[in-house]
């Protein structure tokens, strides 16, 4: 975006529903929005429009900045913009309401980013992106649906690795309950899931792949 909101776009992205985002306006103000990277249009009818991350960004910002704020990627992960909780990071991004809207924001971006690049526009099949940053798409689908990673050294909550097969991250938690938990999240986000032993420690860990058909 080259120049701040105008003030009626400005208006718009006040109005925005403070947890999922959700704005609206006229035809002209959404698109324009949209075209700036501020906002995106669900795939889904009714197709509503949500600010994105950056949209939000200007939303909680003071009105009075003049700084625009950075160009949005393409992709929902990229140039340090966004990044999807792994599990295992010793600093991790605060929890809290604008990490829930900042996740929700860059899922509904990947399911946007789907639909345009699949060939036959499908949502429910991860796309090339997502093939090449197996272990980013694989813990935003986690984390947008609520599962907890661990931190740090905390042997809680999931966390997401490659792996030496081609196409497959390995997802491992020490809680069963949570493990066949993310396997079904997975499942249900267009991946191929499998349940494995790890030989040596018996520790029970997930293999998923991004589905094809």
């Amino acid at each position: 975006m080259t120049r701040p909101p105008t003030a009626a776009q400005r208006r718009v992205i006040d109005a925005a529903d403070p947890v999922t985002g959700r704005i609206r306006g006229t035809e002209a103000q959404l698109a324009a929005l949209v075209r700036h990277g501020l906002a995106f249009r669900h795939p889904r009818p009714p197709h509503d429009h949500f600010l994105t991350p950056a949209g939000h960004r200007i939303r909680e910002a003071d009105p009075a900045a003049s700084a625009p704020p950075p160009p949005e990627p393409e992709a929902p992960s990229a140039a340090g913009v966004f990044a999807a909780r792994i599990g295992g990071e010793e600093d991790p991004p605060a929890a809290g309401p604008a990490r829930v809207r900042e996740v929700h924001s860059a899922w509904q971006g990947l399911l946007e980013l789907r639909r345009m690049t699949n060939p036959d526009g499908a949502t429910d099949r991860p796309c090339g992106w997502e093939r090449t940053h197996l272990v980013q798409a694989a813990a935003l689908a986690l984390e947008a649906a609520g599962h907890r990673p661990a931190t740090g050294e905390d042997r809680e909550g999931y966390r997401v690795r490659v792996t030496p097969q081609p196409e497959a991250v390995a997802v491992r938690e020490p809680d069963a309950a949570a493990l066949g938990a993310c396997a079904r999240t997975l499942e249900g986000a267009g991946w191929q899931v499998g349940e494995y032993t790890e030989p040596r420690t018996r520790a029970r860990y997930l293999l998923a792949s991004p589905r094809r058909v």
